[in-house]
């Protein structure tokens, strides 16, 4: 069995490989092996396909999502213009068409192509 890399932000060694990507369990940092990366300053925020979005960026969402106090849920292929990304469980603030101001989970969406 071959050594894992230390985490590039916290410098775990507990770090473990999950579906081509490498996780820290200690601060929930995710990289790809191999790929030089510098630490950056702020959020860093993958889609359900492991592309990194960015503050601007549009998405699609991928599944139907139920909203609380809302008679109908957002569909998927839903897309989702200009998203801001932010820290805690949800992600992605955005306005989505029909709801208003939302915040999202990026594991519901995938990058749309520009």
């Amino acid at each position: 069995m071959s050594k894992l890399p230390n985490c590039p932000m916290c410098n775990s060694e507990y770090a473990y490989e999950d579906r081509g990507l490498l996780i820290c369990p200690e601060c929930a940092h995710e990289w790809v092996a191999g790929e030089e990366q510098k630490v950056e300053e702020g959020v860093v925020v993958l889609d359900r396909n492991g592309a990194r979005l960015a503050d601007g960026d549009n998405v699609i969402v991928i599944k139907d999502l139920k909203v609380k106090g809302a008679s109908g849920s957002i569909k998927q292929g839903t897309k989702v213009k200009s998203i801001r990304l932010v820290e805690g469980d949800h992600q992605i603030d955005c306005k989505v068409d029909g709801f208003g101001a939302m915040k999202l989970k990026a594991e519901f969406v995938k990058k749309a192509d520009a």
